[in-house]
């Protein structure tokens, strides 16, 4: 899509914009638009700890889902493990250190699962 740097965010006679495609929130286009993750088909699980105070964080990338469904398997996963988390720019984060019990239910949901990194 291309965007335009008009900065119309509301117009009389058509309502609230969209900041992006710049057309009515009733009729926005990058709502419709796939977020899907594209890739290998492989869902990858790791641990992190950079950047974090030492804490530790179980990170999963790859999950071929749209951000709907990516929003409830992130809510699924912080419930499975009875902690915290987020998801970000398609990526589901959980708080602490729980990489085999996420390995092993998306194992079972029917997804090819490596774990990454150390």
């Amino acid at each position: 899509m291309k965007r335009r740097d008009t900065g119309l965010v509301y117009s009389t006679a058509r309502g609230r914009l969209c900041p992006v495609c710049e057309n009515p929130l009733d009729q926005c286009l990058c709502k419709a638009a796939p977020g899907a993750a594209s890739g290998d088909g492989v869902v990858r699980v790791r641990r992190e700890v950079a950047g974090r105070k030492g804490k530790a964080v179980t990170v999963v990338s790859g999950v071929p889902l749209d951000a709907a469904a990516l929003q409830v398997l992130a809510k699924e996963l912080k419930v499975l493990c009875g902690s915290g988390g987020t998801l970000k720019n398609g990526v589901i984060e959980v708080q602490g250190d729980h990489v085999e019990k996420v390995m092993t239910r998306l194992r079972d949901r029917g997804y090819t699962v490596k774990r990454s990194g150390g």
